[in-house]
């Protein structure tokens, strides 16, 4: 527990701390205060830096605590007063705030001290750090410049910020601020804290910014033996870079092109899809350009059994995996599928929403209902206008259900939220992951983890629309899912950049 303290008990010391920051051997100063090693001010070292670990970094990533190597780890004892406010959360966050407290227990279990720090397994170390107002020098001119800029002492931003000044007074090794929030960092280069953001698990922003197809030059009569045999071996720089499964176009000209897909012993093969999935009476959905062929191709692949595509709205991104799920599920590819999506809302929110589990969930998963509804809607009959207008008369609509919800009773499809998700193990299914873009990497990794054999996993979304304000569009589920798996022979990733909705939705997309 923080010890709080009012203006009269934050007078400054009479002593001034000596110029060198090397550590000296314990003695009491005049006021009987603590010694700056006791309140895990100086490093075990002047050697490798000091890194000043924020709350949200620890909420984001637990494991965050051993990505630091040979550094010196600091965390600041306010950082575990912000934890215990969310570790009773049935939530991701409570489970990461949780998960750090064991974690920090077990290296802290033999040590004299916590603020004297313990050994890792990389030769650094992680240490508890005090900013205690009574016990700051008098003369340390940064930290009162920071208490006139900031004056709120009691504020745990605040606190952090000036528990970093104080290890820049007592150290000469570099000390260096890690957090994801925004405005913490403007604070500490306002008063000139270096700082960094948290970026282990952030993607290259090339991976995310380009949704183009990769293409590879070939000479004409490549192109022909490739299009006629399906199958064809390039060597050399034309293959360097490319990941197993991606999907690239093999171009001879200008105008001559032919899509393929690198596989694992380094060969194109011609993508394999039918011209028409149809699903039985329902609708029949049909790839209107190249992305939507593409990501057909891997979702149909029996060898494939994730699947990530990035896309912008209207791109069809939903429709073609539901399509396709229901596509296989019909073929007996799998014994069912599931539909599910992140209960993440867009700007304010209504409040608590009344009924049954499935009656709150109904407007968090309408848009999957809507593509379900859409696919598996009966054809129109044939006839005269005037019999269609009197078997509608005549029919009883609230009493007959569609075709989707009698697969939900049968249990042959799910529609559900990720609350639940977590101990579940998914066998034989096609598992339709909208809206990935607001996952967390730890949630990700949840969801992953609960494919049992036989089980396909389609996450699609895009990053570029995020409301989850723990992640951004380097950081989270999707494209970190992507990266840290790409290049496994089981996965594929698709990005669709061609919208198909209409034309106010593809301009809204690229201009707005």
């Amino acid at each position: 527990m923080i010890h709080r303290t009012d203006e009269a008990q934050s007078a400054l010391f009479d002593e001034a701390v000596p110029e060198s920051p090397i550590i000296t051997p314990r003695r009491k100063s005049r006021a009987g205060g603590p010694q700056p090693e006791d309140l895990g001010l100086t490093a075990p070292s002047q050697h490798v830096k000091n890194y000043v670990l924020d709350t949200n970094v620890l909420l984001h990533d637990p494991a965050s605590l051993e990505r630091f190597k040979e550094n010196h780890l600091c965390i600041p004892v306010d950082v575990l007063a912000e934890l215990d406010k969310f570790k009773s959360e049935q939530t991701e966050r409570g489970a990461n705030a949780r998960r750090v407290h064991r974690r920090l227990t077990e290296m802290f279990s033999s040590a004299e001290k916590v603020t004297h720090g313990v050994t890792n397994s990389f030769g650094g170390t992680v240490r508890m750090v005090i900013y205690d107002p009574a016990s700051c020098p008098k003369n340390s001119e940064m930290l009162n410049r920071f208490h006139r800029i900031f004056p709120d002492r009691e504020r745990v931003d605040h606190r952090i910020l000036a528990a970093c000044l104080l290890l820049m007074q007592h150290n000469t090794a570099p000390v260096v601020l890690v957090t994801k929030d925004i405005n913490m960092q403007l604070k500490a280069r306002a008063v000139g804290i270096e700082c960094q953001d948290y970026l282990n698990d952030k993607v290259d922003a090339r991976e995310v910014s380009n949704y183009e197809v990769r293409r590879i030059e070939v000479d004409p009569n490549e192109l022909q033996r490739f299009a006629s045999t399906g199958d064809i071996a390039l060597a050399g720089e034309r293959i360097e870079g490319v990941a197993i499964n991606e999907y690239v176009l093999l171009g001879a000209g200008e105008k001559q092109t032919i899509p393929a897909r690198f596989t694992a012993d380094e060969r194109f093969v011609r993508l394999n899809f039918p011209e028409v999935l149809k699903i039985p009476d329902g609708q029949s959905l049909k790839p209107l350009n190249l992305g939507q062929r593409c990501l057909i191709d891997a979702l149909l692949n029996p060898e494939i059994s994730l699947v990530t595509c990035y896309g912008h709205a209207g791109t069809g991104k939903t429709l073609v995996a539901v399509a396709a799920g229901l596509h296989e599920m019909f073929n007996r590819r799998y014994t069912g599928i599931t539909v599910s999506r992140p209960v993440v809302a867009m700007g304010e929110q209504l409040g608590f929403l009344p009924g049954s589990l499935d009656e709150k969930m109904r407007p968090w998963l309408q848009p999957i209902h809507d593509a379900l509804d859409l696919l598996m809607r009966p054809a129109a009959p044939l006839g005269p206008r005037r019999k269609q207008q009197k078997s509608a008369t005549n029919a009883t609509p609230a009493t007959v259900k569609k075709p989707y919800e009698m697969l939900m009773e049968q249990g042959i499809l799910e529609i559900e939220a990720l609350c639940y998700i977590r101990g579940r193990s998914i066998p034989n299914r096609f598992f339709i992951l909208d809206e990935a873009q607001q996952l967390t990497p730890q949630e990700a990794k949840t969801i992953v983890t609960r494919m049992s054999r036989d089980s396909k996993l389609v996450m699609v979304g895009d990053p570029a629309q995020i409301d989850n304000p723990y992640v951004d569009s380097r950081s989270n589920g999707l494209v970190y899912t992507r990266n840290r798996l790409k290049g496994q022979p089981f996965v594929a990733h698709i990005a669709l950049n061609r919208g198909e909705r209409s034309e106010l939705a593809e301009a809204g997309a690229r201009l707005m």
